[in-house]
């Protein structure tokens, strides 16, 4: 599969690049992708709620009423559960919510997530680019030349652009990731994936170790 290569002015530079087969072109596992993107969107959870038991309560520990006869249900000290503002049976208690996967399976994760991006045509490749400065407007100049400034995109950079980072992150539609942290989650996430030269070598050395 190819792909030609535009500048940023949503120019054809004449140059094409080859998208690896391997990476690009299988047939999509959709549950090694619910499975990556479960453990994604897990990972980000705090797992800080918290609520309290009724030995956590501050009230008084005397006992409210007699244990047999009054015609409901039995209640010891004015914490219990069954009164309004007592303490809570069972209540969520902080934890971590990460799991772990194989590399195997994350691997497969981003073929098949790439590989749906290809279907949908939703994959442009862009000659190497910098800004001299953070410039949000010139970011914008960008994507409005490769027709994406409407939808959802993720530029994909070979490595650690500040200028590139700073430009996009005050856009609400923009995401700038380097080649080696791209995920399931965030690639099917976004509309268009926006992949630098440089960086489908990257994605290729990193998924097809």
């Amino acid at each position: 599969m190819e792909a030609s290569v535009l500048n940023i002015n949503g120019q054809e530079t004449g140059r094409k690049v080859v998208l690896n087969d391997a990476i690009y072109a299988i047939e999509p596992n959709d549950h090694v992708l619910y499975l990556d993107v479960k453990q994604y969107l897990a990972n980000q959870r705090q797992g800080t709620a918290k609520s309290k038991e009724r030995s956590e309560m501050s009230g008084s520990t005397r006992k409210l009423g007699r244990q047999k006869g009054g015609g409901g249900a039995r209640r010891g000290d004015i914490n219990s559960p069954v009164l309004v503002g007592g303490g809570r049976v069972f209540g969520p208690k902080p934890r971590d919510y990460r799991f772990k996967l194989n590399k195997k399976v994350k691997t497969l994760a981003r073929k098949s997530a790439l590989s749906y991006k290809a279907q949908e045509n939703g994959i442009i490749v862009v000659e190497d680019f910098s800004f001299e400065a953070p410039k949000t407007k010139e970011f914008l100049n960008v994507v409005k030349n490769l027709n994406v400034a409407d939808k959802k995109v993720l530029l994909v950079v070979p490595e650690v652009n500040k200028n590139v980072y700073l430009s996009a992150r005050n856009l609400q539609k923009a995401e700038v990731m380097t080649a080696n942290t791209i995920n399931a989650y965030k690639v099917l996430n976004a509309d268009v994936l926006v992949v630098s030269e440089k960086s489908v070598q990257v994605i290729d050395e990193i998924l097809t170790k």
